[in-house]
């Protein structure tokens, strides 16, 4: 409608003013003229001051002013005022046409016809292909689509409009380089510019710019959706142990359904493992809601997180998010140490007797050089007490202290812990007692440099502080914290659990480090009951109280609450959770496309942990098929303990890559890891009409911005773009009807005021 209006008043549509530059048609009997109407002009000033006298100066110079603007604009006319444009010579220049191919462009949001239609329609060979038709007759036309790769294609027609993936820098390359050497007078564009590639455009527009190559894009689609539910991101961990309860983070985002309850449903291959009620946010916002399940069968299993299409919603293919998580069925050694007999425990070993993939291994000191050892899988094992190099302390996957005190360890035993977490990456948990923290002599030491809170090493009077434990606000939504079914739960269950003491006065916690449970002390301040950080490879955590085991046997829990097994079992599964193995695998993503290549790394340690490069690693790559292929994987160089390697699948479904490292014949580990292999849907995922990205690319190049609106004008703006092989050409504005309405309005104007005033 605008440039319609444009058109009507000033000839020409926007464009051409843009492009061209201004210029003036002066010749002597003009000069004349112009002469004559300043005369003209002099003459009516004397006129309108010798009239009218007893009126107001104010009123004489109202219709002054509107008569010398009238003349003013008769002058500027008789300049001729001229636009000098570089028009392309018809068929002397190439354009290249290149089209999104990709999924995106079936989404139907526009009128309910899909972005394709414009294509179809518009830039079809068939006899109603009007802006394919104006093109042609200006220039010499080459034709590309565009998604996951770029292809030349001889016509625009039967596209399948069936790309995962829409790339847009390599798209404009291969036309810039296809057409190079050629008189080239811009690239046309159509997409609805949602690019999913991870490369950023500057560098294919710096170039484009540099050889003067205008970008005109045409930008498909609606920019914001009216009615659409999108999950947005999932977070979930890449590994787990068999039987772990996940606490999910699921971001939704809406258009057109604020304030309205959806079911998110989470399953596990196909199998429903659990539903949620969600309110969803106002429009435009994005909410993050929790979603709690147990990865309960092993192996690699593909989660799906979806809200059911709602009535009305123009994308649906949005609605889910898959996640592969590995469930792995294994034991992992725990090692539990403690420096005298107490109920805390007993009760611990007991929690963890039924979980089938924690191996709890406790070794509690008796007496002088006396150790009880139990949960040991070997008659050596722990016999002479605690670890005494890195290689017997390394092979567990986590240390718990409790009331021992530092100097039951030497020096060297004392690194060792605190490189277990630092670079062995294990999780390090002490425990409250008489014999732990500032009481046992902890502060100072490499373990108390290590852990999340600050222990004062100045002497102490007798403490000893009974503790109603609550959850922190980060601590509220923490999964270890969550004894209940929901948040709402867990607080009010956490309300009711009994109180517990303290011998260990800890406050304050380290830069960095989270607290997940406090107690408030009236007089005393807040009071650490469970806080954590991240230390190196591992985490740390402390829990300065000495009697967690009331929370089973006070006289008002039930027998058959079960609160303090939950709680331990999800601890100490947190605590063992995500601690490397001696040979640990990682990709870019858990999914790629057929035929893309993946690269994937190896992190190769030895047992105490140290990284090793002179390996021998070697790759076996299971397809969905069973056709087993060996890839070996070199070092890096980069980086000391990295080994990487490449390949290419060409099958659809979960690839299972095996990574075995030996060094001087022995081995050194293996390693398991599933990739999924199929079809991208990112096409689906924020696919409005990114305007503001195809302005840039416009802008950036010289070219222009269209939408099907006003693409007819698209022929024009490249003709007078000035690239290629082009003439002058001039084209002259003093008849613009603007100029003539103007005209008449300022006369119309000076007639109303003198009649008004009784001038006329």
């Amino acid at each position: 409608m605008f440039e319609s209006i444009f058109r009507f008043l000033f000839k020409y549509p926007p464009l051409v003013f843009q492009q061209g530059d201004l210029g003036w048609g002066v010749s002597r009997p003009v000069m004349l003229a112009v002469i004559a109407l300043a005369a003209v002009g002099v003459v009516a000033l004397l006129t309108y001051r010798t009239t009218g006298g007893d009126q107001p100066l104010r009123e004489r110079l109202v219709p002054m002013g509107l008569r010398l603007a009238a003349l003013a604009v008769l002058a500027i006319c008789l300049f001729r005022p001229t636009l000098i444009l570089r028009a392309s010579v018809p068929q002397q220049n190439f354009v290249a046409v290149l089209v999104d191919d990709s999924r995106s462009m079936t989404i139907a949001d526009t009128d309910g016809q899909a972005r394709s239609a414009f294509v179809r329609e518009q830039l079809s060979s068939q006899p109603n292909g009007a802006l394919l038709q104006a093109l042609s007759d200006k220039f010499v036309l080459r034709f590309f689509k565009f998604g996951s790769a770029v292809d030349r294609v001889p016509a625009l027609n039967g596209l399948a409009y069936d790309g995962t993936a829409t790339r847009l820098g390599p798209a404009l390359e291969r036309a810039r380089d296809e057409l190079s050497g050629l008189p080239l007078a811009g690239l046309v564009m159509v997409t609805d510019g949602a690019d999913t590639s991870d490369t950023a455009l500057d560098e294919p527009l710096a170039s484009l710019k540099a050889r003067s190559i205008p970008v005109f894009t045409v930008g498909v689609g609606q920019e914001r959706f009216s009615r659409d539910i999108q999950v947005t991101r999932v977070e979930t961990p890449r590994a787990v142990l068999k039987g772990t309860s996940l606490v999910v983070d699921v971001m939704l985002s809406q258009t057109g359904y604020s304030g309205q309850n959806v079911t998110l449903t989470v399953e596990d291959d196909g199998q429903i493992a659990t539903t949620q009620s969600v309110t969803l946010p106002a429009d435009g916002e994005s909410a993050t809601t929790r979603v709690r399940f147990t990865a309960s069968t092993a192996g690699p299993r593909l989660f799906r997180f979806k809200v059911a299409p709602q009535e009305g919603e123009q994308v649906t293919a949005n609605n889910q998010r898959d996640a592969l998580i590995e469930v792995r069925d294994r034991k992992e050694k725990v090692l539990y140490f403690e420096g005298e007999p107490r109920f805390e425990m007993k009760f611990i070993n007991r929690a963890m007797e039924d979980d089938q993939n924690i191996e709890l291994v406790v070794l509690q000191r008796t007496a002088e050089n006396k150790y009880y050892r139990f949960g040991v899988t070997a008659a050596d094992e722990l016999v002479t007490g605690f670890p005494k190099t890195r290689e017997e302390l390394f092979s567990y996957r986590a240390l718990i202290l409790g009331s021992i005190e530092a100097a039951a360890f030497s020096p060297e035993q004392l690194r060792m812990i605190a490189d277990f977490a630092n670079k062995r990456g294990g999780g390090l948990m002490m425990l409250g007692g008489r014999r732990a923290f500032a009481e046992g002599g902890w502060a100072g030491t490499p373990v108390g440099d290590v852990l999340p809170v600050v222990i004062d090493s100045a002497k102490q009077p007798s403490f000893f502080e009974e503790l109603q434990v609550r959850p922190t606000r980060a601590g509220s939504v923490f999964p270890v914290v969550q004894i209940g079914d929901t948040e709402a739960a867990s607080s009010t269950k956490w309300d009711e659990m009994p109180v517990v003491s303290t011998v260990n006065p800890i406050s304050e916690v380290k830069p960095g480090a989270t607290t997940l449970l406090s107690a408030s002390n009236l007089g005393r301040g807040d009071q650490i009951v469970l806080a954590y950080q991240r230390y190196g490879r591992g985490k740390t955590i402390a829990m300065p109280i000495q009697d967690s085991w009331v929370w089973q046997m006070d006289a008002k829990v039930s027998v058959e609450d079960m609160t303090h097994e939950l709680f331990w079992r999800r601890m100490i599964r947190w605590l063992a959770d995500g601690v490397p193995d001696q040979v640990n695998l990682s990709t870019g993503n858990d999914r790629v496309e057929p035929g893309e290549t993946v690269r994937f790394t190896a992190e190769v340690l030895d047992t105490a942990y140290v990284e090793v490069n002179d390996a021998h690693v070697e790759a076996s790559i299971t397809s969905p098929s069973g056709k087993v292929s060996a890839v070996p994987m070199e070092w890096t160089v980069e980086q000391d303990g990295e080994y990487g390697a490449v390949f290419t699948p060409d099958e659809s479904g979960l690839y299972e890559i095996r990574v075995t490292a030996t060094r001087d014949s022995k081995d050194l580990g293996t390693n398991v890891m599933h990739l999924r292999v199929s079809a991208g849907d990112a096409e689906f995922y924020d696919a409005e009409m990114r305007a503001p990205l195809l302005r840039r690319i416009a802008e950036e190049t010289g070219g222009a911005f269209f939408t099907p609106a006003n693409a007819a004008s698209l022929p024009e703006a490249i003709s007078y773009s000035g690239r290629g092989v082009t003439v002058v050409e001039e084209r002259e504005l003093w008849d613009m009807p603007a100029l003539l309405i103007l005209l008449l309005g300022l006369m119309g104007a000076e007639w109303a005021f003198r009649r008004t005033k009784g001038l006329a």
